[in-house]
């Protein structure tokens, strides 16, 4: 099942209580890391990398501890984006400790959905795609197996839906 952006529910983001976005792929090595990437470096363009704690992980533990693979890397550092991350598993931690959950396509939607166990917490979980209604999109594709303008096709749609979920983010901070 599939939440709509209308019944995300906020609590108001202050300093003092920042909220927690985690963005999952299936292996947390190109789309997770990109989108947690680009959304920090919104952020900081912003000056609202206070009111943020932005994290990216994989449903699988297939690259754990790697950083995120060379052609994303490449691909943010064309547009001055920082990949820092190393990739991690989705926890069961994590179903409770963030206050929103972006999933990059159905699949790691029903993985994550399949680790919770109440209600509040599935209200939680969000396609990446749904944050950019315009694009028509539901998935955000695995560029691994293709060539480099995967990789940048990806960076693109990534970055219009961080503004997007940056800009339904900004009227809930209280400064």
């Amino acid at each position: 099942m599939i939440n709509s952006l209308e019944s995300l529910s906020f609590r108001p983001i202050s300093k003092k209580e920042p909220y927690k976005i985690i963005f999952v792929c299936l292996g947390n090595i190109c789309r997770s890391p990109t989108a947690e990437g680009i959304f920090i470096h919104l952020l900081r363009k912003y000056k609202l990398q206070d009111y943020f704690e932005i994290d990216s992980a994989g449903t699988s533990a297939y690259h754990e501890g790697e950083r995120a693979d060379s052609r994303s890397r490449a691909t943010a550092q064309k547009h001055s984006v920082d990949l820092p991350s190393r990739s991690r598993r989705f926890t069961n931690f994590d179903t409770n400790y963030f206050d929103l959950i972006i999933a990059m396509d159905e699949d790691n939607l029903t993985n994550i959905q399949s680790m919770m166990h109440f209600p509040d917490q599935l209200q939680k979980v969000y396609l990446m795609m749904q944050f950019d209604s315009e694009s028509g999109l539901k998935a955000v594709p695995d560029p691994y197996y293709g060539g480099s303008n995967g990789f940048e096709n990806v960076f693109e749609m990534l970055e219009k839906a961080c503004e997007s979920l940056l800009n339904f983010l900004k009227p809930h901070i209280s400064k």
